[in-house]
Formats: C-alpha cells, structure tokens, sequence
C-alpha cells in the first residue's frame, strides 16, 4: 500500500485526486446486492470523461441550457417547436402538465419534447443503457395522459460537457405505452377524488 500525504482531507487537491477513482464511500454507491449498477458506476465514468463540475444549481443549469437543446434538436429532426406555459387535462382541470417544448401538425399538438440538461452522470447512464431512467417515468406518462392528441414525445438528454456524446435523443410512441398511460390516468383520477373528500370532511 502506498500512502499519500501531499494534502489534508477534505481539501480541493484531496477531491481533484479522488476523481475517477473507487474510494471507500464510492464504493457503496457502485455495489448493489441485488445486482445491476448503481450510480456511481455513472459517476466514475463522469469523472473521467467531464469537465469539472462548476458548483451551478442543476434547476438553473436545465433551464440555461434547455433552449441550445431545442435548437439541436429541430436541426437534427427538421420540427418545429413552439414554448408552452401549462397544459389542462380535458377531463380534470386538477390534472396539468408542463411540457418543455410542443410540435403542433394541422392545428392539434401530436408531438411534445421533454429536455434533460442534468448532470453527467445522469447523462451517461441514459446514453450507456439506451433507455429513459425509471425516475421519468412519471412525468413522461403525464404528456400522454393531459394530452389526448399526443402521439410521440422525444425525450431528450443534453449536456455539452460530455463532449463526445452530448446529445441523445429518445422517441416514446403513445402505441407503446397505452397500458400505462391509463394507470397514470386512472391513478390521478382516483387519488383527487380520495384528497377532495378527505377535505370535505376537513373543511368544517
């Protein structure tokens, strides 16, 4: 075993070398008992292909870079997108959605674009594993299910420093997922009905 003692714990010099490397506390952020990679299988990878991070709020840095994605993206498909505030349900006006871009054909919104400018490591596990992340799934669903017209959402992650990658473009077609999307409907549905009597026996 070597020991290196060229700086203290916790320092800028400390973290630049811990970068790329499997340390004891990355270590439990890669292992999985039941199998599969975790996130810092992503993180490593990051690291070594990203520039450094910056410090900015990821919240801000998705909205800096949300429109440089939708450029790319209709130079890359040939679509026009057009920016939305909040779309409401036909059927609830409790049941809304906040699409990043919308593409409308013969005056009905059937195409949507949702934009993904997170981290690296977030970035590179959509990319490595050529799918949507789980944790999407929700708010994927919820295009479909507020916009009866809906036929394809491209989901899209963008992240520049990832230089070799930064763009990766996903096409969910509502075919694919009408099981699903009824779920997520039915769900909603049936979640406000039990909220609004809950507070009508509240409400005294």
């Amino acid at each position: 075993m070597q020991v290196v003692n060229d700086f203290e714990q916790g320092s800028e010099e400390w973290a630049e070398f811990r970068k790329g490397k499997i340390s004891g506390t990355i270590l439990g952020d890669i292992y999985s008992k039941r199998g599969g990679r975790k996130m810092g299988f992503y993180q490593i990878i990051a690291d070594k292909l990203g520039e450094d991070y910056d410090g900015e709020n990821l919240m801000d840095r998705g909205l800096r870079l949300e429109d440089d994605a939708a450029k790319l993206f209709e130079s890359k498909t040939g679509l026009k997108t057009e920016k939305a505030g909040i779309c409401v349900s036909d059927f609830s006006s409790e049941i809304v959605n906040s699409p990043d871009r919308l593409i409308k054909e013969k005056g009905k919104y059937t195409q949507a674009v949702e934009i993904k400018c997170i981290g690296t490591a977030r970035h590179l596990q959509a990319v490595i594993e050529n799918k949507i992340p789980a944790e999407f799934e929700s708010q994927m669903m919820q295009y479909f299910v507020v916009n009866d017209d809906l036929k394809v959402l491209h989901f899209v992650f963008y992240d520049p420093r990832i230089r070799s990658i930064p763009y990766h473009h996903f096409e969910v077609k509502r075919k694919d997922v009408e099981e699903r999307i009824e779920f997520f409907k039915n769900y909603q549905i049936e979640t406000l009905k039990e909220i609004n009597e809950l507070i009508e026996k509240l409400a005294f």
